[in-house]
């Protein structure tokens, strides 16, 4: 897994660029996994129920703007149906009190973050966005999906 930048026009994007919330670019994570391993839809699960509130219009916890919105990058028809599907199979069941706002668009590309964005969690354990925000978003990863979870 990686952290960068998508979804914007702006080339070779940094921090600095993308925090001021005109670039177009969401801070995102690029995901590379074995499909024998873990499915699309075993991604979609976390992604909806661990690691973020999918209701939050351009936010993310303390994070407001538009590089913090929700957002799926999908990099076939296939993936952008089970994603749209499963987003609708989420609001039908009300699973949340307000409506899901994670877009569904196409992939185009991917900047990777500087690299003290890499690996932050690890690097910074004692940070207090990581205690706050991050770490129980871990435990729920843990709780939720330990046959998933991988230290």
């Amino acid at each position: 897994m990686t952290s960068g930048y998508s979804g914007g026009y702006l080339k070779s994007p940094s921090y600095e660029a993308v925090s001021t919330g005109v670039t177009g670019h969401a801070e995102t994570i690029s995901i590379i996994y074995d499909a024998s391993q873990l499915t699309y839809g075993q991604l979609l699960m976390v992604f909806f129920s661990v690691a973020h509130d999918p209701t939050q219009w351009n936010r993310q916890g303390p994070d407001t703007g538009s590089q913090y919105r929700s957002l799926i990058l999908y990099n076939s028809a296939e993936q952008k149906r089970v994603a749209q599907a499963y987003i609708a199979q989420l609001d039908a069941a009300k699973v949340y009190s307000r409506p899901i706002v994670t877009k569904v668009e196409p992939f185009q590309a991917f900047y990777p973050a500087e690299s003290y964005h890499q690996d932050f969690l690890k690097h910074n354990p004692n940070n207090p966005y990581i205690v706050y925000h991050d770490l129980p978003k871990l435990e729920n990863l843990k709780r939720y999906f330990p046959g998933l979870y991988q230290p």
